[in-house]
């Protein structure tokens, strides 16, 4: 039974850009306690640190003062709701010096909590002395390093609050930090109170992609389309003993049921019973879904362990330049006159580099959209005959003069190539941009103190530690139990999207596909087609390294880690989807055996 104080946290932001009509509609409509944003995706923070190396006074979420806050001021402080955000990105300070000169000129009065100590920065040279290696591959820190930032937890959020703050601004944080610190605060949990944290985290996790919960990117589209244009943003309703329901302000556009949620819970979470945050592991295998009313769905059943005694940080430095060409071709033949278009290009340029002396191309990627570029050899028997394509070619190379060389040749072969060529929109020559790429490692918690200040002054704060830590868990490369050979006289074949809703995301180099059945029933067809080798084989056109499925029972769900399948990770990658948001699209045409009796039995 849960107890009967409740914290209302609306989850306004899921990325550095979401639309600005999410905190005015949560602020207005969502009878809050707090709103929460969620700007620091890994590609971001590469964006900022490069901002911040031309202006010192750049590097944080600027949206998060001048679009967010700034317009909503009065009501928050007049409804006496609290906000938490890493905006801060790498300057947290100066994010917090830009919102307090804004509520000021507003006649606002406003206390703002900071947390900075995740910025490691200055200490890139002694770590390298250290041997420091790549968390996951063991590889050497790179020269060129320019960022180092530890993803810290919750604690340091919920003692900003415990200080009066009425919004508390981070820099890189876990996402879920910003919902899990203020319920640490309201309800008092403690380090050791893994189930409660983990569930916490959960709520987190959910809220931190914004309308992804509550029907935005969702399988089932049509049945949220009609509400696109007033998308609800959405709310965790949480209790003290760590169960929460998830809901949107009434009258908005969207849906929230156990697939709209369930698609989120599994999204980017690598293994189920291992989701490791800084303040603990989760452990959702066993987490229950249940829809109780309209746009109310409960959530039980979450699990944790004790933390690791290591946080992750993200890295960065600079790995070249990148350049991007798009033309658009038609007529007959347009998919394969789009590739020779690229082959001659590539080639002429090639030959170029070495008469100029430049060297090869880092890397080269050649899409043709518009003729299932992204499906490989599952592609249908159309896609060849596609009438009118886009021709992109994305290139890396370690020397700028080579790709201003590339730059300048895509537009000066216009009457020399292909026939029915014209520009893509307004796309003139190719823009060259470095390339910051992520080197992401583990830092003993020990040698990291987060700091904790109100309007600049620091607080006292000491970093709790729970009374044990687990060792940091490895990925389990044997699969659950494969289920019992299943037949029937009546076998046909489906698409995994009539018995399944999915959603796809990246972790660094690797991608993760959560799948959730439609019915209970039809999980053990689900998991005995779509095996760990028959997914491999059905990427095999991106994937260069395991597939792995791990079991959600308590919500009739798996889901897949795809290792090694982006070509190096979102930052630096030429794959056309660079973040792997379209993986769940494509496996939901998998074909899946079942008995016809059983889709006849459901309908």
């Amino acid at each position: 039974m849960a107890s009967s104080k409740t914290i209302r946290i609306g989850g306004a932001s899921g990325y550095w850009g979401d639309s600005q009509e999410a905190p005015r509609q949560l602020v207005l409509k969502g009878n809050l306690d707090y709103l929460v944003f969620d700007y620091l995706a890994e590609v971001t923070m590469s964006i900022l640190v490069r901002a911040k190396e031309k202006s010192p006074e750049l590097g944080y979420a600027r949206d998060f003062v001048d679009l967010a806050m700034k317009p909503l001021l009065h009501e928050i402080k007049a409804r006496g709701i609290k906000v938490v955000a890493n905006a801060g990105g790498v300057n947290v300070a100066a994010c917090a010096a830009a919102l307090a000169k804004v509520a000021e000129d507003a006649g606002v009065d406003l206390k703002i909590g900071t947390v900075e100590g995740d910025n490691l920065t200055n200490d890139i040279e002694n770590l390298r002395t250290e041997g420091t290696t790549e968390m996951f591959s063991g590889a050497p820190m790179p020269d060129g390093m320019i960022s180092a930032n530890a993803y810290l937890g919750a604690f340091p959020i919920a003692a900003a609050l415990d200080q009066g703050a009425d919004v508390v601004i981070t820099g890189r944080c876990v996402d879920s930090a910003v919902t899990l610190g203020p319920l640490i605060h309201e309800f008092g949990w403690t380090v050791d109170d893994y189930d409660k944290l983990a569930s916490g985290s959960l709520a987190g996790h959910i809220l931190e992609c914004g309308a992804q919960a509550t029907g935005g990117n969702f399988t089932d589209w049509r049945d949220t389309v009609d509400g696109w244009d007033d998308m609800g943003y959405p709310i965790a309703v949480c209790w003290e003993d760590g169960n929460f329901a998830i809901t949107k302000p009434e009258g908005t556009g969207g849906l929230v049921s156990r697939l709209t949620v369930g698609e989120q819970i599994l999204y980017e979470i690598g293994d189920p019973e291992a989701y490791i945050m800084p303040d603990v592991i989760c452990d959702f295998s066993g987490v229950t879904l249940t829809e109780t009313g309209k746009d109310w769905l409960e959530i039980a059943g979450v699990k944790g362990r004790p933390p690791t005694a290591t946080y992750k940080v993200s890295g960065t430095y600079k790995d070249g330049y990148r350049a991007t060409a798009m033309t658009v071709v038609t007529g007959f033949d347009a998919a394969e006159k789009g590739q020779a278009f690229a082959n001659a290009l590539l080639k002429r340029t090639r030959r170029l580099f070495v008469e100029r002396n430049l060297g090869d191309y880092r890397d080269t990627a050649v899409h043709i959209i518009g003729a299932q570029t992204l499906w490989g050899k599952n592609a249908d028997e159309h896609a060849a005959a596609a009438r009118e394509i886009i021709t992109q070619i994305d290139v890396r190379h370690d020397e700028r003069a080579a790709l201003e060389l590339f730059s300048k040749e895509t537009t000066g072969v216009g009457l020399s190539m292909t026939t029915g060529r014209t520009s893509a929109g307004a796309a003139g020559r190719p823009k060259i941009t470095p390339v910051v790429a992520q080197f992401a490692f583990q830092i003993d918690k020990a040698r990291i103190q987060p700091k904790v200040y109100i309007n600049n002054k620091p607080v006292k704060y000491e970093t709790k530690v729970p009374s044990e830590y687990s060792n940091f868990p490895k990925v389990r490369h044997a699969a659950p139990e494969t289920p019992l050979k299943l037949t029937s006289d009546t076998m046909i074949e489906v698409p995994l999207v009539a018995l399944a809703a999915a959603r796809s995301g990246d972790k660094g180099n690797n991608a993760n596909v959560g799948v959730i059945a439609r019915k209970p029933d039809y999980l053990p067809w689900i998991k005995q087609s779509a095996t760990e080798e028959a997914v491999k084989e059905y990427f095999g056109h991106v994937v260069e390294g395991d597939v792995m499925r791990f079991d959600l029972p308590g919500m009739n769900a798996v889901n897949f880690l795809l290792t090694n399948c982006l070509g190096g990770g979102g930052t630096s990658t030429l794959h056309l989807d660079n973040l792997a948001k379209t993986y769940a699209q494509q496996l939901l045409a998998l074909p899946i055996k079942v008995p016809g009796d059983l889709m006849e039995s459901q309908v």
